[in-house]
């Protein structure tokens, strides 16, 4: 039992309360969708889960602050609450079941407690600081502790690179095929989904450019307690420098050498 225990079990009463409002408009032939400043959608079941969330916390934990993507930052407590409402707001709205709703709780700027819930994909993942990454198969099933794979060699591992546009955007486009070429095998699975497969040891590399905390702070704590690492693309811990690189562990210096080339 670790010293978050009450936070991670809140986290998962969130998952419920988040799941019961997201599936409810999945698929929606009425959903509403918007187009933010920032030209990336929104629908009304994103800004709806948030709300729900940034209830709950109201009762549950006053005195803690929050961070989300909608409603931006409340609160200035070192204990802060990450919301990321629909994390594949744009499968969500083409009916993609690849989506999921991000939670963590960071201290000090720290991600401790991370929760993804999918549940068009009827998957969860979860873990705190100290205490191993979980997940559950089905709704309501006996959760499993997961671990990264041990894949030592680029020649033997799976990568996942998220979108060729986010590489091209970045400048990083050509180091991006030159690691492809270096590997087993690479596929583009996408969003939080390819973080998850890492963390459960079914591929070996991820990494994506502009992203914000609220897309990586739940990630963290769940591959480093399944026993990976995540950095930026140029080796910063922490979510907030806008790329994440996760890796098994084993391979990361590895492919942060390749990608500084």
């Amino acid at each position: 039992m670790t010293a978050y225990a009450d936070d991670l079990a809140l986290a998962l009463e969130l998952a419920d309360l988040a799941d019961a409002v997201s599936l409810g408009r999945f698929r929606a032939v009425d959903l509403e969708v918007r187009t933010k400043p920032d030209r990336t959608p929104v629908t009304e079941a994103d800004l709806a889960v948030e709300r729900a969330i940034r209830d709950r916390l109201a009762g549950a934990r006053p005195d803690d602050g929050i961070l989300g993507e909608e409603f931006g930052t409340e609160g200035d407590s070192t204990r802060q609450w990450i919301i990321d409402p629909i994390d594949g707001t744009a499968n969500f709205l083409r009916g993609v079941p690849v989506w999921g709703t991000l939670v963590a709780l960071a201290v000090d700027g720290v991600p401790i407690v991370g929760m993804v819930s999918s549940p068009a994909m009827g998957r969860r993942w979860w873990a705190v600081e100290g205490g191993g990454a979980y997940t559950t198969d089905a709704p309501g099933g006996e959760p499993r502790r997961i671990g990264v794979s041990q894949v030592a060699e680029l020649a033997d591992a799976s990568l996942s690179f998220q979108s060729l546009a986010q590489w091209r955007g970045a400048g990083y486009l050509e180091r991006l095929l030159a690691l492809s070429e270096r590997v087993w095998r690479d596929r583009a699975y996408g969003d939080v989904w390819s973080y998850m497969l890492l963390a459960e040891g079914l591929i070996d590399i991820t990494g994506e450019f502009d992203v914000k905390v609220y897309d990586l702070a739940a990630l963290i704590p769940i591959v480093e307690e399944a026993g990976g690492r995540f950095t930026s693309i140029t080796g910063e811990r922490g979510p907030g420098h806008g790329s994440a690189l996760a890796t098994n562990g084993l391979l990361h210096e590895v492919v942060l050498a390749e990608l500084a080339k």
